[in-house]
């Protein structure tokens, strides 16, 4: 009885198959189409599958590359190649020694080179760049990161800030974009891009090592710098210096580290001028051909707590080491010596914020100062001028 069951059963299966097959065949011969839907919807659904990507920031693309970050900007950094005549002394020679050095006396011209970088910062023309760099220049010539090349005029430069402006007149200039050096944190990514050791436009990158950087030794008047360890070498100067998206968040400089005696790198520590303070100067200089800021020619010194201790004082604070002769501080009477203790109101913290405060006036205004002279205290009101250098 079971044998018979399960006989029927699988005779049922197999004409169950036979039947389903043969119904297929039926389909597929009058109508074709639904088996090529059914093929393309089966591939639809397994390119829609989630495949693995690499791991994204939350703020945008992985940064494992900033290759789009410097097609953006660096066609808008230039090499600049300045020239003048140097005249110098002829060295006497041991001939001429041999007779009293009365013989071969006289003087020669050489032509001295050097190189830089700089930022065009508009479409007419306008490239920004340290002012070292073109200083005493003769010639100045520009190539840009296309091959072509111009001469180039000098707009105005502040040596206070150590910078300059040049101008161009080429057409179909690319801008660099220009960011905010004031949201920069300790940490972040950047790049240097420039012309360094003569070499051809070369990009190295860091991170941003420190901010607010002042007091270096041989560096500007009015100092802001952002110090990060992207190598900036001779050549460099001038260049720019960005952030991950390509925009400009600093001017490179290497004149500090010049003056201390390196070649443009200080144990692997550059720096670099912030955008928010080049944006300022540039527009001025290209709106009056110069910087204008009050002035009343004072050279303001830190104390510190051990060198207030031995005068006497409770905290440091800023003496005035010198002045210059006939100056509005001078003829008000201050003297080298006098210890500044408020400034319009305020005491300051460092020297820095002293100069800082009175080149932010406008030339008339007056600036308010109370200190020490000895134990006497002092105040006088003074009248700020145009700085005389600048003009």
């Amino acid at each position: 009885m079971q044998k018979s069951l399960l006989t029927r059963a699988l005779t049922f299966v197999g004409m169950s198959v036979v039947s389903g097959l043969a119904l297929a065949f039926v389909i597929v011969a009058w109508r074709p189409e639904l088996v090529r839907r059914a093929a393309t919807d089966a591939v639809e659904t397994a390119s829609s599958a989630p495949t693995p990507v690499r791991e994204r920031a939350a703020d945008g693309p992985a940064r494992d590359s900033y290759a789009d970050a410097v097609e953006r900007a660096a066609p808008a950094v230039v090499n600049i190649f300045t020239q003048r005549l140097v005249t110098e002394q002829i060295a006497p020679s041991g001939f001429d020694q041999l007779f009293g050095g009365s013989f071969f006396h006289g003087y020669r011209q050489r032509v001295e080179r050097s190189l830089g970088s700089g930022v065009i910062v508009d479409e007419q023309g306008h490239i920004v760049t340290n002012q070292h760099v073109i200083a005493n220049a003769e010639e100045i010539r520009v190539q840009l990161a296309d091959g072509r090349t111009a001469d180039a005029t000098i707009v105005g430069r502040d040596p206070d800030t150590d910078l300059a402006v040049l101008k161009i007149g080429l057409t179909h200039l690319p801008v660099m974009p220009l960011g905010r050096s004031d949201q920069l944190r300790v940490g972040d990514v950047v790049l240097a891009i420039g012309d360094p050791l003569g070499l051809s436009q070369t990009v190295t990158h860091g991170i941003v090592s420190a901010t607010g950087r002042q007091q270096l030794a041989g560096g500007p008047t009015f100092e802001d710098f952002i110090q990060t360890d992207a190598p900036i070498n001779v050549g460099n100067s001038g260049g720019a210096l960005v952030d991950t998206d390509g925009d400009l968040v600093g001017i490179n400089t290497a004149m500090a580290a010049q003056n201390l005696g390196f070649q443009g790198v200080v144990e692997g520590i550059g720096f670099a001028i912030p955008v928010n303070l080049v944006r300022g100067v540039v527009s001025e200089i290209i709106a009056k051909g110069r910087v204008i800021r009050g002035w009343i020619g004072i050279l303001a010194q830190d104390v510190t707590a051990e060198e207030a201790a031995q005068l006497g004082l409770i905290h440091g604070g800023v003496v005035i080491a010198a002045l210059y002769r006939e100056s509005p501080a001078a003829q008000a009477g201050l003297k080298p010596g006098d210890l500044i203790t408020t400034i319009d109101g305020r005491r300051p913290g460092t020297s820095q914020e002293v100069m800082a405060h009175i080149a932010s006036l406008i030339p008339g205004d007056v600036v308010k100062i109370q200190g020490l002279r000895g134990t006497a205290q002092f105040r006088v009101q003074i009248r700020t001028i145009e700085d005389p250098r600048s003009r």
